[in-house]
C-alpha cells in the first residue's frame, strides 16, 4: 500500500472506488405526463425506524432537479436481466425509457418492471458531499421478490452474483 498526502488522483480513486461491488438503483417519477429517471450505483440501506435510504447524485446532473421537485420517487433496485435498462438510464440525452418496460404509480412514482425490490419513497434530506449530494429517501411502501437476483456494478461493469456452496454446521 503507497501512502501519500491528500488530494488523491481522480483516475485513480475511481479505480479504488470501483473495487466496491454496489447494486443498481433507479430513481423514476413522472414529470409533466412523462417518465424520468435515472440510474445510482451509490444506494445505501440506512435506517429502520425511520425507513430511510441513501442515493447519492452529482451536483451537475440535469435529471435530479426535475425529480426533486416530485412528491413521491420510485427506487428499483435493478435486477441481473436489467443490462439494458441501466445502460439505458444511465445515458446523457435521448429516451432513457426506451426499451424499458416500467409501471406507475397514481401518487407519482415510476418503477422498473421486473425490479428485484422496489420502494415508494420521499425526499428525507439532501446533504452537499463534495461534487455529489446524499439523498436520504424516506421509504413510504416497500415491495421486493428476493428470488429476483441483483444485477450488481463492479471495476465499472456490470456482472451478476455467483451463489457459493456453503457447509452448514
Amino acid at each position: 500500500m503507497r501512502l501519500r498526502d491528500c488530494p488523491a488522483d481522480s483516475a485513480e480513486l475511481r479505480r479504488a472506488f470501483g473495487c466496491f461491488p454496489s447494486g443498481v438503483t433507479a430513481v423514476c417519477a413522472f414529470v409533466d405526463g412523462n417518465p424520468v429517471g435515472m440510474a445510482a450505483s451509490s444506494f445505501t440501506p440506512v435506517s429502520i425506524d425511520p425507513p430511510l435510504v441513501s442515493i447519492c447524485v452529482q451536483t451537475g446532473s440535469a435529471t435530479w432537479p426535475r425529480l426533486r421537485s416530485r412528491p413521491r420517487l420510485g427506487l428499483s433496485v435493478l435486477a441481473e436481466s436489467h443490462t439494458d435498462a441501466a445502460m439505458s438510464l444511465s445515458r446523457k440525452f435521448g429516451d432513457r425509457f426506451d426499451g424499458v418496460a416500467w409501471a406507475d404509480l397514481p401518487n407519482g412514482g415510476v418503477f422498473v418492471a421486473g425490479a428485484s425490490a422496489w420502494w415508494d419513497c420521499r425526499i428525507h434530506a439532501e446533504v452537499p458531499a463534495g461534487d455529489h449530494i446524499i439523498v436520504l429517501l424516506e421509504i413510504c411502501a416497500p415491495d421486493a421478490d428476493p428470488d429476483r437476483p441483483p444485477l450488481i456494478f463492479h471495476a465499472s461493469r456490470f456482472r451478476r452474483l455467483a451463489m457459493m456452496d456453503q457447509e452448514r454446521p
